[in-house]
Parts: structure tokens; sequence; C-alpha cells
């Protein structure tokens, strides 16, 4: 047999289609070509693939036979091409991204800013959603990667999870107003006591501050409620009120002052999680040594408020 795979793609073509001339149209194809195409397939198969009407084509029992099989041979051709292209320097590949929306406005932009600089080839696709809902898309083979702030134990054993940053708590407000403190520290009874912006329910920021001030037996003063990590932030710069948010957001946010809390200080560990069965594409492999080296420069220029896990 001298089968090729354009003659599969045709065969798969004309099966969805149902129809030789759209197929060739869809193919960049003439008819006449598509159809010469097939009719070699079905010689070299001794067999008829299609049962031809002027109202279309349908499969014949060896064409139903067939098309499952022509498309994971056309999909596994697809993968090593693309396997191959990647060898040749990353021209081609596609990385799926995840992330929580906190780090889509500070390490995410800084990682997928230096990723596509160099390797402009790569197709980029981000998911911005909570962690929770982050797992359930690596599950679901939605995702190559996600960036987490979760510390759900069942993680680990689901996936390959590897911890980046261990993250301080701070709290901000407008630098265009007075202190809300003397010095460079705040109780949260202090804090308590400010009117606040809090973030929506879905936010893994707001369970850990709920629970801070709950074990203190203490009531924050909210005085908005719901909002995005960008609206928050855009809220404590016009005075608005003071907001707990990760350290990292202050990078290159000159409108807020930030002030650490005293005593037991909030903060979240920030993780890399992808699939543990599944081997990473070569571009999938760039993108997790860009993400960790883009890590490790956001935890110096954020000084002691954070630092890398295990340093």
């Amino acid at each position: 047999m001298h089968v090729n795979l354009e003659q599969l793609r045709g065969f798969v073509a004309v099966a969805r289609l149902g129809n030789f001339t759209r197929a060739a149209s869809e193919l960049h194809l003439a008819q006449p070509s598509l159809s010469r195409q097939i009719a070699a397939l079905e010689q070299d198969l001794g067999a008829e693939l299609f049962h031809r009407a002027r109202t279309g084509a349908t499969l014949t029992v060896a064409g139903e036979s067939l098309l499952p099989l022509a498309r994971r041979m056309l999909a596994d051709a697809e993968s090593v091409r693309r396997e191959l292209a990647e060898l040749a320097g990353l021209e081609r590949g596609r990385v799926r991204l995840g992330a929580t929306p906190t780090l889509c406005i500070s390490l995410v932009a800084e990682v997928l800013s230096v990723f596509h600089t160099a390797h402009p080839a790569i197709e980029l696709h981000l998911s911005e959603q909570g962690s929770r809902r982050l797992l359930d898309e690596l599950a679901g083979g939605e995702l190559d990667l996600a960036l987490i702030t979760t510390s759900d134990a069942t993680a680990a054993e689901r996936f390959s999870v590897v911890p980046l940053i261990d993250e301080e708590l701070v709290v901000v407000s407008s630098a265009a107003a007075p202190p809300v403190v003397a010095g460079d520290r705040i109780s949260l009874a202090e804090l308590a006591a400010l009117p606040q912006i809090v973030f929506s329910s879905s936010y893994d920021l707001r369970s850990a501050t709920d629970g801070a001030f709950r074990a203190a037996g203490l009531s924050p003063e909210v005085v908005l409620e719901g909002a995005e990590m960008d609206a928050v932030l855009r809220f404590a710069e016009r005075g608005l009120g003071v907001a707990i948010v990760p350290a990292m957001v202050l990078i290159d946010r000159p409108g807020l002052r930030s002030v650490r809390l005293r005593g037991e200080t909030l903060t979240r560990t920030i993780s890399l999680a992808r699939p543990s069965d599944v081997a990473p594409t070569i571009a999938v492999g760039v993108m997790q040594r860009t993400i960790a080296a883009t890590a490790t420069a956001f935890a110096a220029r954020a000084g002691d408020t954070m630092r890398l896990v295990g340093a």
C-alpha cells in the first residue's frame, strides 16, 4: 500500500463535510484532484470508502472503519511535526498557562513578556482563574502548567507541584494620603479599625485574611467588598480605603505605600503545578524554566517580603 497523509486528510475532510466539492475548497484543492486522491486510496485499500450520490457522499462500512484510524494517524503526524519543529529551535508549539488573577498582573505579565521575546512563534494561551478552578482545568487536560497559591494537600497527590516563592501579605494605602500608622508595622487590631477594600469571596486571599481576623476575634470595617485585584489596587490608590495584598503586586506601583503586619505575618506560597503523568513538551519545559527564573528576579526585587522557597 502507498497510503499518504494527503490522502488521509482528504478522506477525513470528505467524511466530515459529506461533500467532495466543499472538502476540496477547504483543503485548497481542485475537486478533480481530491477525487483522484480518494480513488487512489480506495484502490490501495481494495475497498470503496464512500457511497457517492448527487446529494453528497456518505461513508461505507469500510469508510466507517477507516475514519477513527485515519484521525489518529493524522493526530500522531501533527504531534511529531510539532515536536520536530520545537527541536529545530522552538519555531512551533503551544503553551497553555493558568494563573490566579493576582499573579496575572504581576509575575505572569513579566513571564509572558520574557518568553514571547525569546520565542515569538510559540502560541500562548492564558487562563485566569482561582487556584481550585485552575487545578480542575489542569486535571481536565485544558492546561499544561498552572501557577497556584492554594495549600490544598490533595494538589500534591494529583499533580507535580513545585513551590517557588513564599510571599508576605502587606497592607497598602494611597501614597498621596498620610501614612495609616506611624512606623513600618501595623497590628491586626489597628488594621481592623481602618476602612478596608476586600476581595471577592472566590479569592484565596480573602479566606486567609478573614481567617486571621476571626482567629484574633476582630471584625474589620469593610468599606467595599467583592472587588477584583486590579480594582482593589486602583481604589486604594485613590484613597477609598486600605487593602491586604501580596507584596508582589506593589512592584512598579508608585501610587501605593505599604506597611507590614506586626506580630504573626500572613503569607502565601506560589507554586507551579503540572500533570504528573504527562511528559512536558520542549516549549512547556522552557516555560517552566522561564517562570522559575522570573520568580527569582521578583523575589530579589521585593526584598524581605518575598523569598524563594528553600532559600
